[in-house]
C-alpha cells in the first residue's frame, strides 16, 4: 500500500483505554503523548500462541527502528485469569515484553479499534491516524516496509520525534528457578526441570529444591555442546534405556521458541539438535529426516510406545507430531492445522495448542488449552473427556461431560489409575477418574501448575507462577463452581446468505506468488458443523459465499486463510517469499437484523473492516 492510498484510507486511532499500565514506571500514557512517534499497537492476550510467536517476531523490528518507534502491547483477555492484573504481570515478565503494555480487560480498546482476532497489529503515524492493520503472523516484512515509509514521509514534514520512547523496565527479580514449565524423575532419582525463563535446565535433588547442576548458560540461544543455549524449554521426555543406549542421548527437550528439539545426554550435560530447522513452520513439508523439518512451537513430548516414538505437541499450528529418534525422521501424527476441539481418526482431529502429554499403556492423554479440554488418543481416534469448545471454560468438578477447566497445561497419570491435570488458570490440581467418569479438585491455590509428577509417593507440583516445585496438600475438595465464556463480543450476523472476505494486501514491492500453483488458500468450518449449510471446506479464493442454517442463535466461524508473496522485481535472481497465514473463532449471534457480510483483515487497511472506528 502506498502513501497515497494509506492517505485515503487514514482512519483517526481512538484512544487507549484500560486499567492501568506495565513497563511506564506507573505512568498512564495517551495517545498525545506518542504524537511524532510510529505507533505500533499489538493487541495480544498471553494464552495465545500466535501472540507470542508475534512477540518474538516484532524483536528485531524494534531494535531496528528504537528511536522512533514506540510499540504498545494491548492485552485484551480471553481468559478469567488473564483479566488478573497480577496474572498479566507475571506473564508481561514470563515473556520478556520490553514495551509497554495496556490492560485492557473490558476489551475497551479492542472494541473500539474493532479487533476480531488474537494477534492483531495496527499502525498509528505520527500524526495519530490508523494507516495499517494485519492479523495473524508473519508481517514483519510488511510492517518494516509501511514503518519506513512513514519514517520518511514524516521527517520530511518535520512531524516525527527521534529519542527514547515511553518504556521503563521493571525492577530485575531473582529466584533459582523463574517460570519453570515441565519435570521428569531421571533414571537416578533426580529431577530434571525445564526452567523456561532462565532459558536452562536444572537438574534438582529428590527434595526438589537442592540444586545438583545448570545445564544452559541462561542466555537465549539454540547452540549445541557441553555449554548450550535454549530458548524457553518446555516438554521433557526420558527415551527408553535401550533407544537411548543406540542415539547417544537420555532426554529430548522441547526447546519451544526454538522451534527445536533437543537431545540431553545426562551423564555428560552435552546437547544436541536432533529435529527442527529452528526457522517456524507456516506450510508445506510436515515430514522427512528430522533436522529438515520446520516445527511451531513443540510444547510437550511424550515417549508412547505404540507409535514407536515421541509424540510432539506442537501448540503452534494446533497438531501432535512423532519423532522417531532411530531412524531421524519427523512426520505429522494428527491434527489438521485448524484450530478446534473436534474428534474423529487421527488425522482427521481438530486441536487446540495441545500443551501436556502424558502416557499409559495403549492410550495418549493429552491436554488442549485453549479449548480447555482433557483427551486422549488410542486405536487410530482422539476423542474427548472434558470440554466443550474454544469458548467455554470453568471451575466445575463432577460428571466428566459437566465439568469444566480452564487453559490446562499439564497431564500425568498417577499410580491409581486416575489422571491428574495440571489446570494452570484455575491454580489447581483436577483429577479425572476413567472407572467413573467423574472429576474432582485435588488441590487449589497453586501459582499457575504447569505440570506434575509422582515423587516416593507423593505428587509434585510444578507451579509455575511461584517459580518452584510445590508439594501440595491434596484434601479432595468438590468444587461445582462457575461456568464462564470468553467475553470477547460475538459478530452479529444474519440467517442465510453470507459473504466472506478475508482481506490481504500484498506488502509494497510484492506481489502474490502464484508461481507453482494458487497463492491464497481458503479453509472454513464451523461449530456446530450444522450452522453452515453451505461453503464448508478448503478453496484457494479469499472470498467465499456461505449460508448460515435457520434456527440457530449463536455459533463459531472457524476460518484459516493464508496468502504466500513474492518481491515483485523481476530484476531479483532469488526473490524474498513469505507465507502470511492467520486462523480466527470467529464467535457469531444470529439476527435477522444482521448483515450478510463479514470481511476478516489479514494484511493492509480495510474500511468496511473498520467502520467501527
Amino acid at each position: 500500500m502506498t502513501t497515497a492510498q494509506r492517505r485515503r484510507a487514514r482512519v483517526r486511532a481512538p484512544e487507549l483505554v484500560g486499567r492501568g499500565w506495565l513497563n511506564t514506571g506507573d505512568r498512564d500514557l495517551a495517545l498525545k503523548d506518542l504524537r511524532g512517534k510510529v505507533v505500533l499497537l499489538d493487541f495480544w492476550t498471553f494464552c495465545c500462541i500466535n501472540c507470542l510467536h508475534v512477540l518474538d517476531e516484532l524483536r528485531p523490528l524494534e531494535a531496528e527502528f528504537a528511536d522512533v518507534l514506540v510499540t504498545i502491547g494491548v492485552h485484551s483477555p480471553k481468559f478469567v485469569h488473564e483479566a488478573d492484573a497480577d496474572a498479566l504481570k507475571a506473564a508481561v515478565e514470563r515473556y520478556a515484553v520490553h514495551h509497554p503494555v495496556l490492560d485492557d480487560p473490558e476489551l475497551t480498546t479492542w472494541q473500539n479499534y474493532a479487533v476480531k482476532a488474537w494477534p492483531t497489529l495496527a499502525v498509528v503515524d505520527p500524526e495519530g491516524y490508523v494507516v495499517h492493520v494485519a492479523a495473524g503472523e508473519g508481517h514483519l516484512d510488511a510492517l518494516r516496509q509501511v514503518i519506513t515509509e512513514l519514517v520518511e514521509e514524516h521527517d520530511a514534514k518535520g512531524t516525527l520525534h527521534r529519542g527514547d520512547g515511553p518504556y521503563v523496565p521493571p525492577a530485575p527479580t531473582g529466584t533459582e528457578l523463574r517460570f519453570p514449565a515441565k519435570a521428569l524423575v531421571t533414571p537416578n532419582g533426580t529431577l530434571l526441570v525445564a526452567d523456561s525463563a532462565h532459558h536452562s535446565l536444572v537438574e534438582l535433588a529428590a527434595d526438589g529444591e537442592t540444586v545438583l547442576r545448570r545445564i544452559g548458560t541462561g542466555e537465549r540461544g539454540r547452540r549445541d555442546g557441553a555449554e548450550p543455549t535454549f530458548s524457553e524449554p518446555a516438554g521433557l521426555a526420558l527415551l527408553p534405556p535401550d533407544v537411548a543406549g543406540r542415539v547417544g542421548y537420555h532426554v529430548v527437550v522441547a526447546d519451544t521458541v526454538n522451534h527445536l528439539l533437543r537431545g540431553l545426554d545426562l551423564d555428560t550435560g552435552r546437547v544436541t539438535t536432533v529435529a527442527g530447522t529452528g526457522e517456524q513452520w507456516r506450510a508445506g513439508v510436515t515430514g522427512g529426516a528430522a533436522t529438515g523439518v520446520p516445527l511451531t512451537s513443540p510444547w510437550d513430548v511424550a515417549w508412547w510406545e505404540p507409535a514407536g516414538g515421541v509424540v510432539v505437541a506442537l501448540a503452534g499450528n494446533h497438531t501432535l507430531g512423532l519423532f522417531r529418534p532411530l531412524e531421524q525422521r519427523f512426520e505429522r501424527f494428527a491434527g489438521t492445522t485448524v484450530e478446534g476441539l473436534g474428534d474423529g481418526p487421527y488425522a482427521e482431529a481438530f486441536f487446540a495448542q495441545t500443551s501436556g502429554l502424558a502416557a499409559d499403556g495403549e492410550r495418549l492423554w493429552l491436554v488442549d488449552s485453549e479449548t480447555s479440554a482433557l483427551r486422549y488418543l488410542e486405536d487410530g481416534e482422539v476423542r474427548t473427556v472434558v470440554g466443550r469448545g474454544l469458548f467455554d471454560f470453568g471451575h466445575r468438578d463432577g460428571p466428566a461431560d459437566q465439568a469444566l477447566l480452564q487453559h490446562p497445561l499439564g497431564v500425568t497419570v498417577l499410580p491409581d489409575g486416575g489422571i491428574a491435570v495440571s489446570d494452570t488458570y484455575n491454580g489447581a490440581i483436577r483429577r479425572y477418574d476413567p472407572v467413573t467418569d467423574e472429576v474432582s479438585t485435588l488441590a487449589t491455590d497453586i501459582a499457575e501448575p504447569s505440570d506434575a509428577l509422582y515423587v516416593d509417593g507423593e505428587l509434585v507440583v510444578v507451579a509455575s507462577a511461584a517459580h518452584r516445585l510445590e508439594r501440595p496438600v491434596a484434601p479432595g475438595t468438590k468444587v461445582l463452581g462457575e461456568a464462564h465464556r470468553v467475553r470477547r463480543p460475538p459478530t452479529v450476523l444474519a440467517p442465510g446468505d453470507l459473504e466472506l472476505t478475508v482481506v490481504f494486501t500484498p506488502p509494497a514491492g510484492s506481489k502474490l506468488d502464484d508461481r507453482y500453483g494458487p497463492s491464497t488458500r481458503l479453509e472454513i468450518t464451523s461449530s456446530p458443523p450444522e450452522l453452515l449449510v453451505s461453503g464448508a471446506g478448503v478453496g484457494t479464493d479469499l472470498t467465499r459465499s456461505l449460508r448460515i442454517a435457520e434456527g440457530f442463535a449463536e455459533g463459531v466461524l472457524h476460518v484459516v486463510a493464508q496468502a504466500a508473496s513474492c518481491t515483485d522485481d523481476p530484476s531479483v535472481e532469488h526473490p524474498v517469499c513469505k507465507l502470511t497465514r492467520q486462523d480466527w473463532g470467529v464467535p457469531i449471534r444470529v439476527d435477522a437484523a444482521g448483515p450478510h457480510r463479514l470481511p476478516l483483515l489479514m494484511g493492509g487497511l480495510d474500511e468496511d473492516v473498520h467502520n467501527a472506528t
